[in-house]
């Protein structure tokens, strides 16, 4: 569990020279979020809804509910599960689509909620970072609080779902390559990963 508590510091925005794929055009600019909201998850595990919070942290409410309205999650695999510490994902299953939001960083939210059970973050790899990439808390992470992680929203329904994600292949998934080659590399490399269906607000 350390060496999980020391990773959780630098979660997956992995820097690397892979080439990405070539990108045709920009992402959807951030659309104001309603004050609060609910997205319901269909995964390869049951229905999970995730309530969100927007006084919580704007931008990152604002990003997700973008992605959320242009299907940017169908797909997409949860790519990094660490027991009894979070479920992450957020790289799209088209590598085309992840590409688009290369330099969409968010400036950074303040930390007004804890990261306990449930809540829901953005990833980071340092101060004003974030771009699609989130977890899942599995369990109380606070000492998350204190390096930037924000949460924007809380699972508030079909946790067990989320408890039940495939978590045997820890850190071996290459964020590299499943940023320049998607699901391809996944389903090649990690085939019992699960995955999301559909993510559409409401529920």
């Amino acid at each position: 569990m350390k060496h999980y508590a020391a990773a959780a510091l630098f979660l997956a925005l992995l820097t690397g020279c892979s080439k990405s794929p070539e990108v045709t055009s920009g992402p959807p600019k951030d659309e104001k979020s309603p004050d609060s909201y609910r997205v319901k998850f269909e995964t390869t595990k049951g229905l999970f809804v995730v309530e969100v919070h927007r006084d919580w942290a704007p931008l990152g409410s604002d990003r997700f509910y973008t992605l959320v309205k242009n299907n940017y999650f169908d797909g997409a695999k949860f790519f990094r599960v660490i027991p009894a510490f979070m479920a992450q994902f957020g790289l799209a299953a088209d590598p085309s689509v992840t590409a688009r939001y290369e330099g969409t960083e968010l400036a950074d939210d303040p930390v007004r909620q804890s990261n306990m059970r449930g809540m829901v973050s953005f990833a980071t790899r340092g101060p004003n970072s974030r771009t699609t990439q989130m977890f899942i808390n599995f369990g109380p992470n606070a000492r998350l609080d204190q390096s930037g992680f924000a949460p924007f929203g809380q699972v508030v329904s079909g946790m067990e779902a989320v408890d039940g994600f495939y978590n045997q292949y820890g850190e071996a998934p290459n964020q590299m390559l499943i940023k320049s080659q998607g699901n391809k590399y996944l389903d090649a490399s990690f085939p019992l990963l699960d995955s999301i269906k559909t993510a559409r607000v409401g529920g």
